[in-house]
């Protein structure tokens, strides 16, 4: 045992006085290179047989010497800074990434707490006897909706017989369209014709320049599918694009601003609300109902479409989509019809339009959701 401590020692000893050496040296190797008195002392015992050019010369190597040491101290002084910059980017990055990931949870934290306080407020609306007890529980077995307290509804052919109107902005447009003269369109105009005008119309009222093959990228892209994608870097005219178009159209493009906290569809096409017994309708789907009334090319811009998962908010859009059938275009708003709905819904159906199209504008950066190979397959 004791050779082997002996043995370990020495061993130990003679690995750890070879690091010693290392920096010994390093540390010797830096004194020598900053010795500036063995450099005076050595300039002064050659200087005595200088004649004048090499005067000259050793001013000149003196200067660059300088100089190669001062450049390389700035490199060196450059690349702390890129690094330090750059892990407090990656470091602002994941702070940023946590607060949007605390934003979300408190997003569901409160969705929760607001439907329980509405299912409180539901139970608390009024005493029913024990025949409209049963008879509401019959109804909502069936999928009808309660009445409010004080109100009377009565079915007929399972349509509800109310004064209530829970469409507010759908019955506005079918009020509008009752006077509506669609206008004469142009149909002499050709494909080349619509390019080469909407390029003059975004330059000279839009202050936009694009290059002719991105515009007819763009219409060739409507003739292929109902959602297209534009993405890349901010700044290169990916909004821009479609809602010029729109203007162009003389038909303005409906903008909808996705947001992080995008989880479910009612976002983007809104939902029936129990308590109130109104449904929150969006412009979205103002736009796809008012479509059905017109010829027109209409436009939807779904902006930064992947700051939230595309998946979440337009699944049921993909599905819809993917049917070979257009007559089959069909999204469940409510499931029960009212004497009021709006004319042109169909069972609590809204029928899409093939006369619609969704633009996506994506940007690639550290703040967004990666793209997933089901959305491509539809765009």
């Amino acid at each position: 045992m004791n050779g082997f401590l002996k043995w370990f020692f020495v061993f130990m000893s003679s690995m750890l006085a070879g690091f010693g050496q290392i920096f010994k040296g390093l540390w010797n190797g830096i004194k020598q290179i900053f010795n500036i008195k063995n450099y005076i002392r050595i300039f002064k015992t050659y200087s005595a047989d200088f004649g004048a050019l090499g005067w000259i010369l050793s001013v000149l190597a003196i200067i660059v010497v300088v100089a190669i040491f001062v450049l390389i101290i700035f490199m060196i002084v450059l690349a702390v800074r890129k690094y330090i910059r750059f892990r407090h980017s990656i470091v602002s990055n994941e702070d940023l990434i946590e607060e949007i990931s605390d934003l979300q949870r408190q997003v569901v934290k409160m969705t929760k707490e607001k439907d329980e306080i509405m299912a409180m407020k539901v139970a608390q609306l009024g005493v029913y006897d024990n025949t409209a007890l049963a008879e509401g529980e019959t109804k909502l077995a069936e999928g009808e909706q309660m009445p409010a307290q004080g109100e009377v509804q009565t079915t007929v052919d399972g349509v509800v017989q109310t004064a209530d109107c829970r469409f507010s902005k759908l019955i506005e447009v079918d009020n509008f369209y009752k006077t509506y003269e669609p206008p004469a369109y142009n149909n002499d105009i050709t494909l080349s014709g619509i390019c080469e005008a909407y390029r003059n119309f975004a330059c000279s009222r839009m202050h936009l320049y694009y290059d002719i093959k991105t515009i007819r990228l763009f219409i060739a892209g409507m003739a292929s599918t109902k959602l297209i994608i534009l993405q890349g870097i901010s700044g290169t005219g990916k909004t821009s694009l479609p809602y010029s178009f729109g203007k162009f159209l003389q038909k303005d493009t409906t903008i909808a601003s996705v947001q992080p906290s995008w989880r479910d569809r009612t976002e983007l096409f809104g939902y029936f609300n129990e308590f109130t017994k109104n449904f929150n309708e969006t412009e979205v789907l103002k736009r796809i109902y008012s479509s059905e009334y017109n010829d027109d090319v209409n436009f939807i811009l779904l902006d930064e479409m992947n700051i939230a998962r595309v998946e979440y908010y337009f699944a049921e859009m993909l599905s819809i989509l993917e049917m070979p059938d257009p007559a089959e275009w069909e999204l469940d708003l409510v499931p029960n019809v009212w004497s009021t709905d709006p004319v042109r819904l169909d069972k609590g159906k809204l029928r899409i339009p093939q006369n619609i199209w969704y633009i996506g504008t994506a940007n690639n950066d550290d703040s967004t959701f990666t793209i997933s190979d089901k959305v491509y397959d539809r765009a």
